[in-house]
Order: C-alpha cells, then structure tokens, then sequence
C-alpha cells in the first residue's frame, strides 16, 4: 500500500528505523534516565514517520490537483498543520514529563537522516532482492 502513495516510501521508512534502533543502541551508553530515553526517541521516531506518510500523501494530492489554482494552498496548509502537530507532540512529551525532548528531537531528525541516505537504503534493498532471486533460481535447477 505505501509503495502506491510513494515509491521512496517504504525505504523512508525502514530507513527511519534503522536510525532509531542506531540511535538507541548507541545513546543507552549516555543516556541517564534509560526509560525516558527511550520513550522521547520512539516518539520521535513515530512523529518521523509520521510526517513522512503525510508528506508522500501531500505530494501525491498536489501532483494530482496541480491543474487547480488551490494545489499550493493545500500544499501549503499540509505542511503548517505538520509542523503544529510536531510542536503539540513535543508540547505533550515536555507537559506530561514522559520522554526525553532531546531524544526526541534526535529521533525526529532519523527523518533528515533517512532521506539523505535512501539511496543508499535503496541499492542495498535492490541487492538483497536480487540476490534472493538469483539463489531461488539456482535453487530449482
């Protein structure tokens, strides 16, 4: 399903991840409070994600709608009601005491991260497939 709204989406994603548990494997040796680590970077992480769903599905609707004077518009208040509920994520993890806002702050930025390397995410996947391939084919002969 993700790779019918975008089909970068899915390694956006698994790239996310793959940051996230970098980021918690080497920031438990730091971090203080391990639980509130953990629970500020996992927010992050899913606030990351998250974003990225919603930027794949406004891309895809400004793309469709680009004929419509409206299409920069919508676009446009997509990314400000992003950001606002980004700032409410951080607002309710600071409020409730309930994460690390630095790690979380880390976890959001596996976002940044994972479109700089899907590229790499992407070849690396292509590899394994192919290679799965190729010992399937081997396999039956």
């Amino acid at each position: 399903m993700l790779k019918r709204i975008n089909q970068a989406l899915p390694e956006l994603l698994l790239g996310i991840l793959a940051y996230g548990a970098a980021v918690q494997l080497v920031g438990m040796w730091f971090a203080g409070d391990k639980v509130r680590y953990s629970i500020g970077l996992w927010a992050g992480i899913a606030l990351a994600m998250g974003m990225a769903v919603n930027m794949a599905i406004v891309i895809l609707d400004t793309v469709d709608a680009m004929a419509e004077k409206r299409a920069y518009r919508k676009a446009a208040l997509y990314s400000v009601l992003r950001y606002l509920a980004a700032v409410l994520a951080f607002l309710a993890v600071w409020y409730f005491g309930i994460g690390n806002l630095v790690a979380m702050f880390a976890g959001v930025m596996g976002l940044k991260a994972s479109a700089y390397l899907q590229p790499v995410t992407h070849k690396t996947i292509v590899a394994i497939q192919e290679k799965n391939l190729y010992s399937r084919r081997t396999k039956k002969r």
